[in-house]
C-alpha cells in the first residue's frame, strides 16, 4: 500500500471498543476472551483497544475482590494478556484489581509489545445508590507509589500518566472518573492527550444510555479530543442490576461508533479518530491554552510514557459526508435551513432598523444567490411588519442574459410582491466599452474579462445610485463559495453592497435553503414554483454570450428595448463550474481548508473518501489546485474589503473582521508544494 493511502499518514488513529463475554471471578476465561477480541482488533488494523472496567475478573465480584486467590488469578490473567501482545501491534487497555502498598486499587492496565506500560487507578469511587466501591477499593489519589512491579517488571503507576502512541497521546480514566465534576481526563487533555479512554462498567437503567452518550459527546467536545468508552456487558451478575455493554467512540462531540446494547455475543467496534483535526481545533480555540494556564499545577504533574506504535498500513474506514455544510438527515437539514434563514433575516432586519430605512434595493438575476437574498428580504419585511413593496427589485439583462433567467427573475419579483423594475444595461455598457476603446464597441466578438466586468460593474453601479435615490441599502447576494474562489467582480461589482446576507452561506447550502423555502410555501405557490425552476438552472454569471446568441449580440443590436431577438437559451451558456470547478467538490475543499486548516494532501485524501465514486483522484487534485491558487493567492484582496454580513454557521466565514484574517499579498507556494505531493 502506498503511504498516501495509509490512514496514519493523514493523522488518524484507529481505536476500538471491545466487550467480551465474562465469567464472574474467572480471570482465566476472561483473559482468553480478551485475547480473542484483541487478536481480532489487530487483524482490523486497530492501534488502541479498550476493554471494560475490571474486565479480567468481572465488575460484579463484590466482596470476592478481597479474596487473595482472585487477586492472584487476576495477575496471572494480566500476564496472559501481556504475553499475547508480544506478537500484536495493538495496545490493549484492560481492567483488573491490583494490590498496591497493602491497598486495593481498581486499575486500567496499558499493555503493549509484551510489556505493561502503565497502570492507572480509578480516582472517583462511587458509593451511592447501587454502588459500594469504597467497600472494596481505595481512591487512586490516596496512593504514594509511582511504580509497581507486575510480572517481574516495573511499571509506572498513577492517575497522571499519558501514553504517546505514534502521532497520538492518550489518557486513561475509569468509569466514575468520567462522571465527576472535573474528570481526570480534562487535565489529561490539557496536558496534551488527544485521545481519552474510559474503562467503564455502568449498569443499565432506563434512559441511562442517552445520558452516557451525552457525557461522551460533551467531554470529547470540551476537551477537543477523541473519547473511547467501554462498558460491561454479557456475563456480569444480574443479582440486582442489568448490563447493556454500551461502548462508544466520540470525536469532538460527534459519535463515530457505538456497540449494540444488550448483545448476547462479544463485540468489537472500531473507529478512525482524526487526531490531526483535534490538534487543529486546539490551535484555533485559544481558550484551550487558557485552560492550561489556569490549571498549570495539575498539568505539570503528568508523566508521558512512549509506546512504540507500529501498526500495519491501513486504509481509512470512515464515512465522510460529501456535503459538510449540509446535514444528511432530512429533519436535521430542515432545522438547519430554518435556523440559517432566521440568522440571515434577523441580521438584515437589525441593519434596517439601525439605518432607519424602510426599503431595500436588490438586483435579481433569476439565479441561485439573488433568489435566496430575495427570500431573506421578503421575510425581513414580514418580521418588521412592513409591506414587501418596500423591496425595490431590479432585473438588469445584459449581453448574455437568457430568456430562461429573465423570465425567472420577473416571476420571482412578482411572486413575493416586490416593487419590480427592469433596466437594460447594454446601452450603458456599450458606452463604457466605447469610452475605453474595447474591440467589442467596434463590432469585434471579444468577450474577455473586461467585457464581463463592465456588465457586472454596471449592474452594481445602477443599484448604488438607485439606493441613493431612495435612501435604501443595497442587499448583496454573493455567497461563501464565490467569495472563497474570488468569483465576483471587485469594487463596484457583485463584490460590493451595503449589507450582504449570503456571505457565509456556501453554494451547496444555498440550494437547500431555496428548496426549503419552496417546500414550506410560506411565500406563496407562485414563488415556490419559481424557486424550483431556479434550482434546475445552470449556475452562471451570464456575462459571455452563448454561441447560439452571439449573432444577435453586437454594438448595433444593443440598443434600448429589452433583449435582442435571437438571444434566447434554455440554459445559460456561461458555466461558472467550468471555470472555478464543481461547487459540490469545491465546498468540500473549502470546509477542510477553512474549518480545519488541513494540508492539501489531507483535503484531497478526505475528498477521495467522500467523492471517490464521482470524481477520480486526478480530477480531485486538479480542482483542488484551482481552489488553492484562487483562495490563497488570487482573491484575498477582495475578502479584505468585504461588506458586513452575518455569520451563520460553525463552518466559518471569510470576513476580515471575523474568522479569516490574511494578508492580501501572501504566496500560495507552501500549499502548492504540498498539493504537488498528491499522487496522480
Amino acid at each position: 500500500m502506498d503511504a498516501y493511502d495509509d490512514l496514519t499518514t493523514h493523522g488518524f488513529l484507529r481505536v476500538a471498543v471491545a466487550i467480551p463475554e465474562v465469567r464472574i471471578a474467572d480471570p482465566a476465561h476472561n483473559a482468553t476472551a480478551t485475547i480473542e477480541l484483541l487478536q481480532e482488533a489487530a487483524a482490523q488494523g486497530v492501534s488502541l483497544c479498550a476493554f471494560p472496567e475490571l474486565g479480567l475478573t468481572a465488575y460484579t465480584c463484590d466482596d470476592l475482590f478481597h479474596q487473595r486467590a482472585l487477586l492472584e488469578a487476576a495477575l496471572v490473567a494480566l500476564e496472559q494478556v501481556r504475553a499475547a501482545t508480544t506478537a500484536l501491534p495493538t495496545i490493549a487497555i484492560v481492567g483488573l484489581p491490583l494490590v498496591v502498598d497493602g491497598m486495593l486499587a481498581n486499575v486500567a492496565a496499558v499493555v503493549h509489545g509484551g510489556r505493561v506500560r502503565g497502570l492507572v487507578p480509578k480516582t472517583y469511587l462511587p458509593n451511592y445508590r447501587e454502588f459500594y466501591e469504597m467497600r472494596q477499593f481505595t481512591p487512586g489519589d490516596t496512593f504514594v507509589a509511582r511504580s509497581v512491579t507486575v510480572g517481574g517488571e516495573t511499571a509506572a503507576f498513577g492517575s497522571k500518566l499519558l501514553f504517546r502512541a505514534g502521532h497520538a497521546i492518550f489518557h486513561v480514566e475509569v468509569c466514575e472518573d468520567g462522571w465527576a465534576t472535573i474528570p481526570p481526563s480534562s487535565f489529561g487533555a490539557l496536558a496534551g492527550a488527544t485521545v481519552l479512554v474510559n474503562l467503564s462498567a455502568s449498569n443499565a437503567l432506563v434512559g441511562k444510555h442517552e445520558y452516557r452518550r451525552a457525557l461522551g459527546a460533551s467531554q470529547s467536545a470540551r476537551c477537543l479530543a477523541g473519547y473511547v468508552y467501554s462498558a460491561a456487558g454479557m456475563g456480569e451478575s444480574t443479582t440486582d442490576l442489568a448490563w447493556d455493554g454500551h461502548g462508544m467512540v466520540h470525536e469532538n462531540g460527534t459519535l463515530l461508533a457505538e456497540t449494540e446494547r444488550y448483545a448476547r455475543h462479544p463485540q468489537l467496534v472500531t473507529a478512525d479518530v482524526d487526531v490531526d483535526k483535534m490538534l487543529s481545533e486546539r490551535m484555533r480555540q485559544n481558550s484551550f491554552g487558557v485552560g492550561v494556564a489556569r490549571h498549570r499545577e495539575e498539568v505539570l504533574g503528568f508523566v508521558t510514557i512512549d509506546v512504540a506504535l507500529s501498526p500495519p498500513p491501513t486504509r481509512l474506514d470512515r464515512q465522510y459526508a460529501p456535503f459538510p455544510f449540509v446535514p444528511t438527515d432530512p429533519s436535521t437539514r430542515a432545522d438547519r435551513c430554518r435556523e440559517v434563514l432566521d440568522i440571515q433575516v434577523h441580521g438584515l432586519a437589525q441593519r434596517m432598523a439601525a439605518m432607519g430605512t424602510e426599503k431595500l434595493v436588490i438586483g435579481i438575476s433569476g439565479g441561485l444567490d439573488s433568489t435566496l437574498a430575495l427570500v431573506v428580504c421578503s421575510r425581513a419585511m414580514d418580521v418588521l411588519q412592513r409591506p414587501r413593496s418596500g423591496i425595490l427589485a431590479y432585473t438588469m439583462p445584459g449581453f448574455a442574459t437568457s430568456d430562461r433567467t429573465l423570465d425567472q427573475a420577473r416571476r420571482l419579483m412578482a411572486a413575493v410582491g416586490a416593487t419590480a423594475a427592469e433596466i437594460d444595461i447594454r446601452p450603458s455598457c456599450l458606452q463604457m466599452l466605447a469610452d475605453i476603446g474595447h474591440p467589442f464597441a467596434r463590432g469585434e466578438e471579444v468577450y474577455d474579462i473586461t467585457f464581463e466586468n463592465v456588465q457586472a460593474g454596471e449592474r452594481t453601479s445602477h443599484l448604488f445610485r438607485i439606493a441613493n435615490l431612495h435612501n435604501a441599502p443595497v442587499v448583496g447576494t454573493s455567497d461563501l463559495s464565490e467569495i472563497a474562489l474570488g468569483w465576483c467582480t471587485y469594487g463596484v461589482g457583485d463584490h460590493m453592497a451595503h449589507y450582504h446576507v449570503n456571505a457565509s452561506v456556501p453554494k451547496t447550502l444555498v440550494q437547500h435553503l431555496i428548496r426549503f423555502a419552496a417546500e414550506t410555501g410560506e411565500l406563496g405557490p407562485d414563488a415556490s414554483a419559481a424557486f424550483l425552476d431556479v434550482l434546475a438552472t445552470e449556475i452562471s454569471p451570464e456575462l459571455v454570450p452563448t454561441a447560439v446568441s452571439r449573432g444577435a449580440v453586437s454594438a448595433e443590436t444593443a440598443g434600448p428595448g429589452g433583449i435582442a431577438a435571437g438571444g434566447a437559451a434554455t440554459q445559460p451558456g456561461h458555466s461558472s463550474e467550468a471555470v472555478v470547478g464543481p461547487y459540490d467538490l469545491q465546498d468540500f475543499h473549502l470546509y477542510g481548508v477553512l474549518r480545519s486548516g488541513f494540508t492539501p494532501r489531507k483535503v484531497a485524501y478526505l475528498a477521495e473518501q467522500a467523492w471517490g465514486e464521482t470524481y477520480s483522484r486526478a480530477e480531485i487534485k486538479h480542482w483542488l489546485g484551482v481552489f488553492l491558487r484562487r483562495f490563497f493567492q488570487a482573491s484575498q484582496f477582495k475578502r479584505s474589503a468585504m461588506p458586513n454580513a452575518p455569520k451563520v454557521g460553525s463552518g466559518g466565514s471569510l470576513s476580515p473582521r471575523g474568522d479569516w484574517r490574511a494578508p492580501s499579498d501572501a504566496s500560495w507556494a507552501a500549499w502548492e508544494a504540498d498539493w504537488r505531493k498528491i499522487p496522480d
